[in-house]
């Protein structure tokens, strides 16, 4: 005995998922805030206004910074932060 045929099931669970994703996004989803966001070195330094050099000369000073995969990020929060208490 089939109650539901295969095809309605199918367009009701997408329905479900359409209807929800799109709340979801609606809402604002699950993305960071934007200072959250990791920057690359070349973001970074654009974002700055100063050289990649300068820089990988904060980054030597202590400037927070993350290694991931040979690649290195920054979250823009943290520098923001650091610089707020060096002025």
């Amino acid at each position: 005995m089939e109650i539901i045929n295969q095809e309605a099931l199918s367009r009701c669970i997408r329905d479900a998922v359409r209807a929800e994703l799109q709340e979801h996004f609606k809402a604002g989803g699950n993305q960071p805030p934007q200072d959250e966001r990791l920057l690359s070195k070349q973001e970074l330094s654009e974002e700055l206004g100063v050289s990649l050099v300068t820089l990988t000369d904060w980054m030597k000073k202590g400037l927070p910074f993350l290694r991931l995969h040979k690649r290195v990020y920054f979250k823009k929060s943290e520098v923001l932060a650091i610089m707020q208490q060096k002025h």
